[in-house]
């Protein structure tokens, strides 16, 4: 049997659908970080007179994603940070370093009078 009633359309609200914008807003809000960058400190390279001292030790890093050496030999990051004090720091990079392998590194090395880091290309 047919239905012989009129069809009838309701109009569509959209209070519950804004209702729901901001509890999602609300949601991502509150459990979103806002952490702020730390910020390091880099020295430009600088006219010099082009003599080597001879009395400053240096010290050769390579930094991969997954390696770390010192001198040619395996190292982790604090131990990298208790052996270099001060000196000269050489760092090269890998291609598959990430930006954030540097940061931490240059962190540990910050704020060390007497250390000079440079970061080959």
């Amino acid at each position: 049997m047919r239905n012989l009633a009129p069809f009838v359309r309701r109009p569509l609200t959209l209070t519950p659908l804004i209702d729901v914008i901001f509890l999602l807003l609300l949601f991502f809000m509150l459990t979103s970080t806002f952490s702020t960058f730390g910020e390091i400190e880099l020295s430009n390279a600088s006219k010099g007179s082009g003599t080597v001292d001879a009395s400053v030790e240096r010290f050769f890093v390579q930094l991969g994603a997954e390696r770390l050496t010192l001198n040619g030999q395996p190292a982790t990051l604090d131990s990298i940070a208790e052996r270099v004090v001060t000196g000269q720091l050489l760092v090269s990079l890998d291609a598959d370093a990430s930006a954030q392998r540097l940061v931490d590194l240059l962190y540990r090395m910050r704020a060390r009078d007497g250390l000079d880091v440079l970061v080959l290309e």
